[in-house]
C-alpha cells in the first residue's frame, strides 16, 4: 500500500514492482497524470495490478483490508460484514455508503473496492470483473458511478461479451449534469467529453447490457434481492 506524498509515488511504485510486488494499492491523490501513466505501464510490463490512485483502498470483511476503507479495526463491523455482494466504486466515501446500506439490509460484502476517482487509474470495473467472476463467494455486484469517462461503457461491453454470471446493480450520481453542459462535478475523472460520457447515455448502455440502475442508493438492497431471487428461479 502506497501512502507517500505525490512527488514520491512513481519511485515508490517502481521500487515495489521491481522487487516482485504484484498488487499495489495507491491511496495518494494529486499525482501528475504522466507519472501515473508511467507507473501503470511499468506494472503492465511486470504483470502487477494497481488499485487507485486516489482511492480509499479495498476490504474483504473478516479477512483483510488495505487503505483507510472500513476505518479502524475496531469499527469494521459498522459498515462492512462478510457476505456475497461485491462492491466497486469510483468514490471512496460511496464505497462505504453502499456497503453500509447493504449491511443494514442484511447483505454482506465479499470484497469492496474503491477503484479511485482520477481520470487515469490502475483497475477499472471491467478489469476487476474477472476476479469477481472467479470468486465463488460473490453472487452479485453493486457499482457506484458518475458522468465522465468510459468505464461504464467498458463494463456494459464486458457483460455482453462475457455473458456475466452475476446480477449487477448500479447507481449513477450526477444526473443533473446533463442539463448543465460544461459543468465540472466531483472527481477529476468526471470530465464529460461528449454525449457518450453523460449520465443518461451511460444509464442507457448499462440497462441495455442487463444491468439494473437504481434511482436512489436506498433502493439498491431491494433490487439486489429481486435480481438474486430471479436468478435462483
Amino acid at each position: 500500500m502506497l501512502t507517500v506524498p505525490p512527488a514520491f509515488v512513481r519511485d515508490a511504485a517502481f521500487e515495489a514492482i521491481a522487487n516482485g510486488i504484484k498488487l499495489l494499492v495507491i491511496v495518494t491523490e494529486r499525482i501528475p497524470r504522466g507519472e501515473v501513466a508511467q507507473v501503470l505501464e511499468f506494472a503492465r510490463l511486470h504483470d502487477a495490478r494497481v488499485i487507485g490512485p486516489n482511492c480509499l483502498g479495498m476490504i474483504t470483511p473478516g479477512k483483510s483490508k488495505m487503505g483507510g476503507i472500513g476505518g479502524a479495526v475496531t469499527s469494521l463491523r459498522k459498515a462492512y460484514k462478510p457476505g456475497s455482494i461485491g462492491v466497486m466504486s469510483r468514490s471512496g466515501g460511496m464505497t462505504t455508503e453502499i456497503s453500509n446500506t447493504l449491511t443494514a439490509a442484511g447483505f454482506g460484502q465479499s470484497t469492496a473496492v474503491s477503484i479511485g476517482g482520477d481520470a487515469i487509474i490502475g483497475s477499472t470495473y471491467a478489469e476487476l470483473m474477472p476476479l469477481f467472476e472467479a470468486d465463488p463467494q460473490t453472487e452479485a455486484i453493486v457499482i457506484y458511478s458518475e458522468p465522465g469517462g468510459p468505464m461504464e461503457s467498458q463494463l456494459a461491453q464486458y457483460v455482453k461479451d462475457q455473458n456475466s454470471r452475476m446480477p449487477i446493480v448500479a447507481f449513477m450520481a450526477g444526473k443533473f449534469m446533463d442539463a448543465m453542459p460544461g459543468m465540472r462535478f466531483g472527481h477529476a475523472g468526471t470530465i464529460v467529453e461528449g454525449r457518450a460520457d453523460t449520465a443518461a447515455e451511460k444509464i442507457s448502455r448499462l440497462q441495455d447490457a442487463g444491468i439494473s440502475v437504481a434511482e436512489e442508493i436506498a433502493e439498491i438492497p431491494a433490487i439486489v434481492r429481486e435480481r438474486l431471487d430471479r436468478k435462483a428461479n
